[in-house]
C-alpha cells in the first residue's frame, strides 16, 4: 500500500465515463494486477506527485 494513502476508505467519488474508457480503464486495471478503484488511485496519485500537489490525510480533531 502506498505511503500517504488512508488504511481505509472515507469517502466516495462518482463518476461517468464512456463505456469504452471503461472497458479500457479495465483492461489497464487488470494488466497492473490492480482493481478499477486501484488504477484510479495510483493515475490520481501520481499526477499529483508530478505536479507537487500534496496528497493530505486529513487531520483528526482531538477532545479537550
Amino acid at each position: 500500500m502506498p505511503r500517504g494513502r488512508p488504511k481505509t476508505k472515507t469517502t466516495t467519488v462518482t463518476l461517468r465515463v464512456t463505456p469504452e474508457l471503461k472497458a479500457a480503464a479495465e483492461v489497464a486495471a487488470g494488466r497492473d494486477h490492480r482493481s478499477l478503484t486501484g488504477l484510479i488511485e495510483v493515475l490520481i496519485l501520481n499526477h499529483c506527485k508530478s505536479q507537487d500537489i500534496p496528497v493530505t490525510a486529513p487531520k483528526k480533531e482531538t477532545s479537550p
